[in-house]
């Protein structure tokens, strides 16, 4: 069955840096586009960045655009997510997410989720 796990996450100051990696299986990595997404207390689910099937596309949300760097390795079966400049209001549940056909920022075009993992960035 489809497996979507991230690690990576963790506490860290504002300004340091984190690599988040979600790693798939259970089904052809490399057909299917990718997206990360986070949710922080209290508040709706949202789009982080997202990649097509290659990586030669990739689009991100404008409050991470310059900081964060969405990457993927087919051969390895994972998506990574190096996060930089951290701030306080990333503090967040991160989540890996795949659809089929091009990247979006949309929620409901994603069809399996991973479990999630806690960044909590502290000023």
């Amino acid at each position: 069955q489809v497996q979507l796990v991230e690690s990576g996450g963790g506490l860290v100051q504002a300004g340091d840096s984190l690599r988040l990696s979600c790693a798939a299986s259970g089904f052809t990595f490399g057909a299917y586009s990718m997206g990360w997404f986070r949710q922080a207390p209290g508040k709706e689910r949202e789009f982080v960045a997202a990649t097509d099937r290659s990586g030669g596309t990739i689009y991100y949300a404008d409050s991470v655009k310059g900081r964060f760097t969405l990457s993927r390795d087919n051969a390895k079966n994972t998506l990574y997510l190096q996060m930089s400049s951290l701030k306080p209001e990333d503090t967040a549940v991160y989540y890996c997410a795949h659809k089929a056909w091009g990247p979006s920022s949309l929620i409901r075009e994603y069809d399996y989720w991973g479990q999630g993992t806690q960044v909590t960035v502290s000023s």
